[in-house]
């Protein structure tokens, strides 16, 4: 017999990859061998199936059949049926969530919004320039009500930069 040309396939330590962009391309990879996997599993079975996977930078990624939708209100019609599965993604959305809304976070947003509101005051008395003050809102005028303050906010957003 002639001598194996090649080593074949070998099995992968598992161990954290280091490099990030290798993590990136192997975690891609791998996510796309479990929705295969997983579609195998459906054909052969007829079963229904919802994949949730988080990304490593947190972004949730899934798949399902008939569609993660039915599969997912399917627990949420029976509690009973509810297993730790959905309790470990509940869990994690918990988290996301409380990253999302840290309090530091809003308070500097708060102080943001308040600088904004302050330099659209003075801006607007300037152009006034000793116009009728009627037009000019009040100190501590609440722009979550105004049309107009959406669209400042809306530039700036777009623009990327900082209020």
């Amino acid at each position: 017999m002639a001598a194996k040309k090649t080593k074949g396939r070998q099995k992968v330590e598992m161990k954290r990859i280091d490099k990030q962009d290798d993590r990136s391309i192997t975690f891609s990879r791998r996510r796309s061998g479990i929705y295969k996997k997983a579609s195998e599993l459906v054909v052969l079975t007829g079963a229904e199936i919802t994949v949730i996977v988080f990304s490593p930078s947190g972004n949730p990624l899934s798949c399902g059949h008939p569609s993660v939708e039915s599969v997912i209100n399917r627990f949420l019609e029976d509690p009973s049926s509810m297993d730790s599965t959905y309790h470990v993604v509940e869990a994690r959305r918990r988290m996301r969530i409380e990253e999302l809304l840290d309090l530091k976070d809003l308070i500097e947003l708060e102080t943001k919004f308040e600088r904004l509101q302050m330099t659209m005051h003075n801006k607007i008395v300037k152009n006034n320039d000793g116009a009728s003050s009627s037009q000019a809102p009040e100190i501590g005028y609440s722009l979550a009500n105004d049309p107009n303050a959406s669209v400042f906010a809306d530039r700036n957003h777009q623009g990327g930069g900082e209020f």
